[in-house]
């Protein structure tokens, strides 16, 4: 519980009606779930407006409401005009709980591509380092014995700040999370005290939200741009986008690179001849943190997670676990024992041929993870591709542009296409322009499309011709979801002389697709 006048500090009211003290009970931006002696805040949303609710919220007992437009008819209650009412929420949530994000080391990253490994590579580093840890992202919600699936990358606001009580609760001492361009543009991370940032790469996706590129690169780029002189900011100088940043905040920096060699943080000796990378890291100048600096020296890193872009997510969580005074060791050990995260370039068999099991969300995802298999050993890559739905041709056109200008160095002479029409629900359902769109690209580069309606079909295909050595690689967003458990599925029936609980071990804890 809290005053009402004491939360009200928190944000800059512009106008007021009916003002009295009050005792607070909670927090609400939804009208249904409104109990008695809540503020209840509206958002104005992309499909409805919270002013519109304000009737069910006051039936269901709201004390007080904060608006962006004065509302009429509402004289018996205190009224609160904002100018950005998710700002508002954000600011309130926070002074309700009482600053919970204050007491506990706070890491935010963002990126197109590999937030969710990165962030998971990073809570291994720290608990296995033994602190008691936080994580929240796309796939899960997780703090000492309490787990959940999320709905959203970055939750909203009020359920944010309710998440880091909660952790206070259990003396969380370091949460890692995922921050989307989404969430920064709609302030769901507003008031959220971030002590680590980092902004990793940027390539096109979730334009249509945003309106173009330059607004989606600022959304996430003002992660970095807010960080204060106190704080510490990431950034990558492989990528032109993250190393635009770097006069562009106030944060101390700690700077890494794959590819150029430049940067207080450089990847050498890089060996990914498995799929796994092997690699040393050099430390090229002391970095003060702590009590005492991390002087220049080099160590070698060995991850279990396959792929070209583990590497640079794991150069982001090695400067997190340095900035986080996790000793080089722990670091190490840690990286080696992460296993990885499902569908990010993850080995589901590995026995006389490979399957691999990737989103390939995006141009620049496509480009990592067949730029990963170019530096693999094997015979012939048999694509499967699950078309992605419902993302807009320029979406569509792109990532087949990148299959194609890869075709010619990796063998691809042609692709195994599926609409996955009955496991994607009708928000990802590929139209006939994105389809139209996929096949003329691949046309015009010479490249044979076997297309199927269904995924089953189109694994089965690929498996049917699959030889010694092979690699199969799954392909794609939503539609692909099920393809790693249709195709252990195929293989079980034809293979029944295998170790079945060995055979589906790669299932075991997936989300993905398992219903």
């Amino acid at each position: 519980m809290a005053k009402l006048y004491e939360l009200l500090k928190s944000i800059q009211v512009l106008d007021a009606w009916n003002e009295q003290e009050l005792d607070i009970h909670g927090l609400a931006y939804n009208s249904r779930k409104v109990k008695q002696g809540d503020i209840f805040v509206c958002i104005k949303g992309f499909k409805t407006d919270g002013h519109a609710y304000i009737l069910e919220a006051i039936s269901n007992g709201a004390a007080a409401i904060v608006v962006e437009d004065y509302q009429e008819g509402w004289d018996d209650i205190p009224q609160f005009r904002v100018e950005d009412s998710r700002k508002a929420l954000a600011a309130l949530s926070d002074a309700f709980y009482n600053h919970p994000s204050q007491s506990m080391k706070t890491i935010g990253i963002t990126a197109t591509n590999g937030k969710t490994s990165t962030s998971f590579m990073t809570d291994a580093i720290l608990e296995e380092h033994g602190v008691k840890t936080g994580l929240i992202g796309t796939v899960v919600v997780k703090f000492g014995d309490y787990s959940e699936p999320t709905k959203l990358t970055t939750p909203e606001s009020l359920d944010l700040h309710h998440y880091f009580a909660q952790m206070r609760e259990q003396n969380v001492s370091h949460v890692t999370m995922e921050v989307s361009s989404s969430a920064l543009d709609l302030k769901r991370v507003g008031s959220v005290d971030f002590d680590i940032v980092t902004l990793n790469n940027i390539s096109r996706e979730h334009i249509d939200l945003h309106g173009s590129f330059e607004e989606y690169f600022n959304a996430k780029a003002s992660l970095i741009r807010e960080a204060g002189a106190d704080k510490w900011a990431i950034l990558n100088l492989d990528d032109p986008y993250s190393a635009s940043l770097v006069d562009e905040t106030k944060a101390q920096l700690l700077t890494f690179s794959v590819e150029t060699g430049d940067g207080d943080l450089i990847c050498k000796n890089l060996d990914l001849s498995t799929g796994r990378a092997k690699f040393t890291v050099e430390v090229r100048k002391p970095i003060y943190v702590g009590e005492a600096p991390i002087e220049p020296q080099e160590f070698d890193i060995e991850l279990s997670t396959p792929g070209y872009h583990s590497v640079y997510n794991s150069m982001v969580a090695i400067a997190a676990g340095l900035l986080s005074e996790v000793p080089i060791p722990t670091i190490q050990k840690g990286l080696k024992s992460f296993g990885g995260v499902e569908r990010r370039f993850e080995m589901v068999f590995e026995d006389d041929f490979k399957i691999l099991d990737d989103h390939f969300a995006n141009y620049g995802n496509i480009n990592v993870t067949l730029s990963t298999l170019q530096q693999m050993e094997y015979n012939q890559l048999k694509l499967i591709y699950a078309i992605r739905g419902s993302r807009g041709v320029t979406v569509n056109r792109e990532n087949a542009k990148a299959i194609v200008e890869w075709a010619p160095k990796l063998g691809i002479k042609e692709v195994i296409a599926t609409l996955s029409e009955s496991h994607v629900t009708e928000k990802d359902q590929v139209t006939d322009e994105e389809l139209r769109v996929f096949q003329e690209m691949m046309k015009d580069a010479g490249i044979h499309v076997h297309l199927y309606k269904e995924l089953d079909d189109a694994v089965r295909h690929a498996l049917s011709e699959v030889g010694t050595d092979d690699v199969v690689l799954l392909a794609g967003c939503q539609g692909m979801d099920p393809g790693a458990k249709i195709a252990l599925e195929q293989l079980n029936k034809a293979r029944p002389e295998m170790d079945e609980e060995e055979l589906f071990k790669p299932l075991k804890n997936r989300v993905a697709g398992i219903m």
